[in-house]
């Protein structure tokens, strides 16, 4: 399996068809993704400017690799600290961590599940300040706002069938989830499809983005998201219907 350097070498280089490099790019996104694959892939596609077109601007790849290459290196490096700080917690008999790495944590039951079902809904930061966020929270940091984008407005409320959860208007992050104790699972009624993202149907051929997709935007995206409640059963046909 090549690595990420590979691919983002191919991305930098000139001399590969624009649809290549892009290629190159989706394969790096699958070594890291903060936002999940799709959700990173719309970020860095809006953050770079990359336009519908990739002839219009191919360098628009670059910035977005460099763009998840410095956010990878930051993950990294607190990812080693975080290795040799469980090595002295396991010599000292602290098997289970103190706090689960936020690297770790499983999309299924996540706060952050809502930006797999819809990629125009993560946090509109980039993505190394995104990653110095969640490590200075890792480390005890006290941050204000949302943990996932900082966004201090106040949350939305979203009935569940069995009480009320409240989510960041910003990024969808679930900060109060409901009280009746089961996971429960915020999803678009209309599934964003992958294939029209991929094709960047959300951007213009100027690299700037579409005015008119999605329609909808911000809290009122959010508000319209439903409620299901998600037992280990009903996840995994859901994952394989997905897939």
């Amino acid at each position: 399996m090549t690595s990420f350097h590979t691919h983002r070498a191919r991305v930098h280089d000139a001399s590969l068809p624009p649809y290549r490099r892009h290629s190159a790019l989706r394969t790096c996104l699958t070594r890291f993704a903060p936002y999940g694959l799709r959700a990173t892939y719309h970020h860095l596609t809006v953050s770079a400017r990359v336009p519908r077109h990739l002839e219009a601007d191919p360098d628009s790849l670059v910035r977005a690799v460099d763009e998840l290459h410095e956010a990878r290196e930051l993950w990294l490096a607190r990812a080693e600290e975080y290795a040799e700080q469980r090595r002295a917690q396991k010599q000292a008999g602290r098997r289970q961590p103190p706090e689960t790495a936020w690297w770790h944590l499983r999309w299924w039951g996540s706060p952050d599940a809502a930006w797999q079902h819809d990629p125009f809904l993560h946090p509109p930061l980039r993505l190394p300040d995104y990653v110095r966020r969640q490590n200075a929270l890792l480390d005890g940091a006290e941050l204000p706002g949302c943990p996932a984008c900082g966004e201090q407005g106040r949350p939305v409320p979203l009935p569940t069938g069995h009480g009320h959860a409240e989510l960041c208007r910003c990024c969808a992050r679930v900060l109060t989830p409901c009280d009746c104790g089961q996971w429960h699972s915020f999803e678009p009624a209309l599934r964003v499809g992958w294939s029209r993202t991929w094709r960047r149907e959300h951007m213009t051929g100027a690299g700037e983005p579409n005015p008119h997709r999605p329609g909808v935007r911000g809290a009122a995206r959010v508000e319209r998201l439903e409620s299901y409640t998600i037992s280990w059963g009903s996840f995994i046909a859901r994952r394989d219907h997905d897939e």
